[in-house]
């Protein structure tokens, strides 16, 4: 018997792939969450598109990937736009 949160976690993963989506996900992380919903959020969306193959293109080590966006996590600004933007999204800002 698969546990439920298993489930759920591949099927997010699986839906995060999708660019828009992945969009809309972290788009409410930085609206609605703290840092730490946010960091979690964009290592999902990492996580979909494969954690060694993300740090790879982001140019940082996996591991220290993984420790910045835990939940304790406080990447830097530049490290955190890379990784963003090699999962294919862009940071931006908007006027409210």
């Amino acid at each position: 018997m698969t546990r439920p949160g298993k489930d759920y976690k591949s099927e997010l993963l699986k839906r995060l792939k999708d660019p828009k989506l992945a969009e809309a996900y972290i788009n409410a992380a930085l609206e609605h969450g703290t840092q730490e919903e946010l960091l979690v959020a964009l290592k999902n969306v990492c996580e979909a598109h494969g954690m060694a193959r993300t740090a790879r293109k982001a140019k940082i080590n996996r591991e220290n990937m993984c420790r910045v966006l835990s939940a304790k996590g406080n990447p830097h600004l530049s490290t955190f736009t890379s990784i963003i933007e090699s999962t294919g999204l862009k940071l931006r800002v908007q006027a409210s």
